[in-house]
């Protein structure tokens, strides 16, 4: 089993470790989900995400490149500027969602932890002449945070003026060592990712921890935090099985883009429009959605949820589903099926939670 370099940091804390996309992760801190939960919308929460992967892409054609495997367009980003993309198979499958960071000199895609040898291959299968791919995930360390107060409480480790805009980055130094500051986020909120070699990750961690002012924050909260924002998780919401269309993605998918992996059939899906939709749903009675509960309309099966909890935001049980496209629009009524009883629900137009610090 895999530990990322902040492991001992964890189990010091306390954390509970769990088996998460091979690597031993805290889902939960001493304390209550509450409490972490609150520290990320109202103040600044930690997240160690290290296990994510990290993959350069340089060379003269690199450009060129990932213009061929990934749906978005990847001349909409300059340089110091990163842009939420996606791989798909030549039948519109899903390979991963992703995050590419574009440079002067090159590309950084990260990835999904679960993904990276799977990514590696495809693009190394597809890799063109003049093109350069090095895995940098295992030299990488990679915290998140997260919160209305993250940037106030960066000034303890940096003195740059962190008024990036969103979805950029800018490359700096920690102790005479380069790091990544940059501004994506799973959250919803105001938040920043640095990344760095483990030494200085781990010298940044114990830092910001002994301000007293931030709060390492578990999986538990983070899947909490990302379902709010209807963000979606890869094994969950989005796999191969799914296209970009079906899933939502239609946003990052530039169909004007020539020639890319799965251009054609994603394009006939959105012509023909899909069968089913990914949709976002709020329990109408007590009740918390799970993955693999079926949905109903009319006592019919119309669609199964891929991803649900009780949002500590709203106190009520959410969840995400693919559902038939006819029962997909906003105001729907529906039944989630928990224990075998129809418990009522409603598709809302997502996020759940509608105003948050993201662009403070």
């Amino acid at each position: 089993m895999n530990k990322t370099s902040l492991f001992d940091r964890h189990v010091k804390l306390g954390a509970k470790m769990v088996t998460f996309a091979g690597f031993e992760m805290p889902v939960t801190y001493p304390g209550s989900l509450k409490i972490e939960y609150n520290a990320v919308r109202n103040k600044t929460g930690i997240f160690d995400v290290s296990h994510m992967g990290q993959l350069r892409v340089s060379g003269k054609s690199a450009f060129e490149f990932l213009q061929m495997v990934t749906i978005n367009n990847v001349e909409k980003i300059s340089s110091g500027k990163a842009q939420y993309s996606a791989m798909c198979y030549e039948n519109g499958g899903i390979i991963d969602d992703l995050i590419i960071y574009r440079s002067d000199d090159d590309f950084l895609l990260v990835v999904n932890a679960s993904n990276i040898t799977k990514n590696l291959g495809w693009l190394e299968e597809n890799k063109i002449a003049d093109v350069q791919i090095d895995n940098e995930s295992a030299q990488t360390s990679l915290i998140a945070i997260q919160g209305p107060e993250s940037r106030d409480i960066l000034k303890h480790i940096t003195t740059d003026h962190l008024d990036l805009s969103f979805y950029s980055f800018k490359l700096s130094e920690y102790k005479n060592k380069k790091i990544m500051i940059s501004r994506t986020g799973y959250t919803g909120e105001l938040g920043f990712e640095i990344y760095g070699e483990h030494e200085s990750i781990q010298n940044i961690w114990d830092v910001l921890m002994a301000t007293g002012e931030i709060q390492p924050v578990g999986l538990a909260v983070r899947d909490i935090l990302r379902m709010e924002m209807k963000y979606c998780l890869y094994g969950n919401d989005i796999d191969d099985s799914k296209n970009p269309i079906e899933a939502g993605l239609g946003w990052i998918t530039d169909l004007k883009k020539d020639n890319f992996i799965g251009r054609d059939v994603i394009s006939a899906v959105k012509k023909d429009k899909p069968e089913k939709r990914l949709i976002a749903f709020i329990m109408e009675a007590r009740g918390i959605p799970r993955p693999g509960y079926e949905i109903q309309k009319e006592n019919s099966n119309i669609g199964i949820v891929t991803s649900g909890t009780q949002s500590l935001g709203l106190q009520k049980g959410i969840g995400l589903a693919y559902v038939s496209r006819e029962f997909s629009k906003s105001g729907t009524e529906i039944d989630v099926l928990i224990r075998n009883k129809p418990i009522p629900a409603k598709i809302i137009k997502p996020p759940f939670i509608k105003i948050t610090s993201l662009l403070s």
